[in-house]
């Protein structure tokens, strides 16, 4: 088992039942040398400042009674992902039903458009329609290229490279 999973094990008394959930857990730095874990969590409502600094504190405590990294100083950071992060779990979609995505999918294309559902396998992205000058419309249709992808559509997890929160302020 590496640090990663370890840390991962550690950390799920903290979480209260699943009200919290992981989004990342990540060390950086080589055994030895000073190293940084990042741990980013959250929940279907949010994180506080004081639930992440009492979840940094408490894992914090029990990594140094450890000796987790042995002698190697650490330096241990909890926080939320940020509207900015990338969504990459089921629950952070489900929080996000209702908000404009910007997606990128594994072929390299991509759109976007309102989230409408989100199961344990999919996502449906209600996707705009993309306007292109009548050139490249001519353009398109020469090359035989089909119309892009337009209104409700699935979209498996594994077919997802990226999904972004488009940030609004209507």
């Amino acid at each position: 088992m590496n640090d990663v999973a370890k840390i991962t094990e550690l950390l799920q008394p903290y979480l209260n039942n699943d009200y919290f959930y992981i989004v990342v857990v990540k060390v950086a730095g080589a055994r030895g040398g000073k190293l940084k874990v990042t741990l980013l969590l959250d929940s279907d409502e949010g994180i506080t400042i004081e639930e992440c600094a009492s979840i940094s504190r408490q894992l914090g405590n029990q990594l140094e009674e450890m000796e987790f990294f042995g002698e190697a100083p650490f330096t241990l950071e909890v926080s939320s992902p940020g509207v900015d992060f990338p969504l990459t779990t089921p629950r952070q979609f489900r929080r996000n039903v209702g908000r404009t995505l910007a997606l990128t999918l594994t072929n390299g294309k991509t759109l976007k458009g309102k989230l409408d559902s989100v199961t344990d396998e999919q996502i449906v992205l209600d996707v705009e329609t993309v306007k292109l000058s009548k050139t490249k419309q001519k353009a398109a249709l020469a090359a035989g290229l089909a119309p892009e992808t337009e209104g409700p559509t699935p979209f498996r997890f594994d077919t997802i490279k990226q999904a972004i929160v488009e940030i609004s302020f209507n």
